[in-house]
């Protein structure tokens, strides 16, 4: 059996799998916010609480906001950030008495549908996260791709390439660096430009809307959306070639992407033809958690 934690900054779940990948168990709580010491007591509990119900211990894999430094072995690149510089590597393990493996929850997202969703099969598979953030993450033969700096698939805090007029210096990002990928396709970022086009405040459920309904501004800044999401995905096409991109989180939930983006990525991407499938998630919003208990594969 796997149990499967997704260290979110608003909420924890927790997950059970078996073999088959078949849920057993699953309960979500709401993350100690800013508290270190809270999340370490929170995540034990409920993997206690899950195991009571299983009748069995199991194995732990945990997806976590940002990753562990390879030099530190601390917590880096989260936006949880109470949970940067802590020891949360060494602490959970000693607290569960057993050995637990942690990846970057864009990467638990990518495991998830490259072992049983919707890039099962494929080789190379690059999952994105497009909501609050913009996350991605690597899955190649099944396995995490984490590179030598822990920060493979890290897309969102490059710049966004091939800029339009006005594209340029961009956002301040909170990496410290503007006009980060994440600043241009995250969900306040998609609705920061429709506040600057506009002069109203609206959430992207409401810009996609208002574009289905025949709104000008809206559709243009949906355009403006879905043109620079092809730009950002052909550098990565670019750079690892995937057979796959499967999309998860909020924005992935616009169904217009999965038609309007691969056309645009022929005019950016080094190849006389496009193959890579643009997908949606099969498992949604439990892919994060799925993948972290498959941090843990099949024998």
């Amino acid at each position: 059996m796997r149990i499967g934690i997704d260290l979110g900054g608003t909420k924890i779940e927790g997950i059970a799998l078996d073999e088959q990948g078949r849920t057993r168990a699953r309960r979500r709580i709401a993350a100690p916010r800013g508290d270190y010491a809270e999340t370490l007591r929170a995540v034990t509990t409920l993997v206690a609480a899950i195991e009571g119900e299983l009748g069995t211990s199991a194995s732990i894999g945990v997806g976590i906001p940002g990753t562990i430094s390879a030099a530190t072995g601390l917590v880096k690149n989260s936006n949880s950030t109470w949970l940067n510089g802590t020891p949360l590597a060494r602490d959970l393990p000693k607290l569960l008495e057993r050995r637990v493996r942690f990846a970057n929850d864009a990467n638990c997202f990518a495991l998830s549908e490259a072992t049983d969703g919707a890039g099962a099969g494929e080789s190379i598979v690059f999952g994105v996260i497009v909501g609050t953030g913009t996350g991605g993450g690597i899955a190649v033969d099944g396995r995490v791709l984490v590179g030598s700096n822990a920060i493979a698939g890290e897309w969102g805090h490059n710049s966004l390439p091939w800029p339009r007029p006005g594209e340029l210096p961009g956002s301040a990002c909170y990496c410290g660096r503007s006009g980060c990928i994440e600043t241009f396709l995250s969900g306040p970022g998609f609705a920061r430009d429709y506040a600057a086009a506009s002069g109203k405040v609206a959430t992207p459920e409401e810009i996609v809307a208002a574009a289905g309904s025949g709104d000008l501004t809206a559709t243009l800044c949906l355009e403006r959306y879905e043109d620079r999401f092809a730009r950002a995905l052909a550098s990565v096409i670019n750079v690892i070639d995937p057979d796959v991109i499967v999309l998860g989180g909020g924005l992935s939930n616009i169904e217009r992407l999965y038609s309007t983006i691969p056309p645009r990525l022929d005019a950016f991407v080094f190849s006389d033809m496009v193959v890579t499938r643009v997908v949606r998630a099969v498992h949604g919003d439990s892919s994060g958690v799925r993948g972290a208990a498959w941090l843990w594969p099949r024998d």
